[in-house]
């Protein structure tokens, strides 16, 4: 059974009717994200001419793929990492606690958005509807479209710099302003500190992002996976993260031997480290 829940005008599904005053604290809501696996179900609300961004564990979320007690463990783990990894590119954490059996993490809002756009368009239409953020990026000039790649390869320099692997990004966590250009990444709660071990088989993520040892029991999940990842997202921003064809890449074809050999089944065969495929990009880029 579904429940039709309503905070300020603004409609949103739980499996069960829950108290929810406490959000008043924070402001007015203005939107509410409902569908994500994850067990946490966010709010946007404004308060005195700011915006706030809250992710609330615990609630009895529609689509979760764990229960609510996990997904506070969850939210709870990635607190430090959104400390350690702070950045300009990186939703800035305000603040965070429990409340009862929940938990809730509050940030800054960030205007954009975000480029796995699930709640609007079906994931089929998603590429293909002309309105969809993935194809309103996938037409911004390549000019753009690289300096948001180096905003990402800056925040994976610091991932590496800190000690920790970028475990389930992929393009819902990312977010673009199209009116200032600017580029946003708004989800790295599973990114782990390294060396991590494969203890699930086949980890949280898309697969279009997952490198093979993502999928593999026991297996070491590194540097050389981060180097998968942004290899990944390079397809993303200037190909087809679902094509990996040069038919579909954008940039030149030595940038596309770079994003090639990154994104190699064989981790033996990919660059060893997030510096070393930054150079071969870099120098491709000439």
């Amino acid at each position: 059974m579904m429940f039709e829940c309503n905070i300020d005008g603004v409609s949103f599904r739980l499996k069960e009717q829950r108290e929810l005053s406490f959000l008043s604290k924070y402001g007015k809501v203005f939107c509410a994200f409902d569908e994500n696996d994850s067990g946490n179900i966010s709010f946007g609300l404004e308060k005195n001419g700011s915006k706030y961004f809250i992710k609330v564990a615990g609630l009895p979320t529609t689509n979760a793929v764990r229960n609510p007690g996990e997904a506070v463990s969850a939210l709870r783990k990635a607190i430090p990492v959104y400390n350690d990894l702070k950045h300009p590119v990186l939703t800035e954490l305000v603040e965070h606690a429990p409340l009862d059996d929940l938990y809730l993490a509050v940030f800054k809002w960030v205007d954009g958005e975000c480029l796995f756009d699930h709640w609007n368009f079906a994931k089929r239409p998603m590429y293909t509807h002309p309105q969809s953020p993935h194809n309103r990026y996938k037409q911004l000039s390549i000019e753009k479209r690289a300096k948001a790649f180096e905003t990402i390869r800056s925040f994976f320099k610091l991932v590496v710099q800190k000690g920790y692997v970028a475990i389930d990004f992929y393009d819902g966590s990312i977010m673009y302003d199209f009116e200032n250009d600017i580029t946003t990444i708004c989800d790295i709660d599973y990114f782990s500190r390294a060396p991590h071990i494969n203890t699930m088989g086949r980890m949280w993520g898309s697969s279009r992002f997952m490198s093979p040892e993502e999928h593999e029991l026991n297996a070491n999940i590194d540097e050389i996976t981060n180097v998968f990842t942004l290899g990944a997202i390079s397809f993303l921003v200037f190909g087809d993260a679902r094509d990996h064809s040069f038919e579909k890449w954008n940039a030149n074809k030595e940038l596309f031997d770079v994003a090639v050999k990154a994104t190699s089944p064989d981790r033996n065969r990919r660059y060893r480290s997030i510096e070393e495929f930054c150079r071969a990009w870099d120098d491709a880029r000439i």
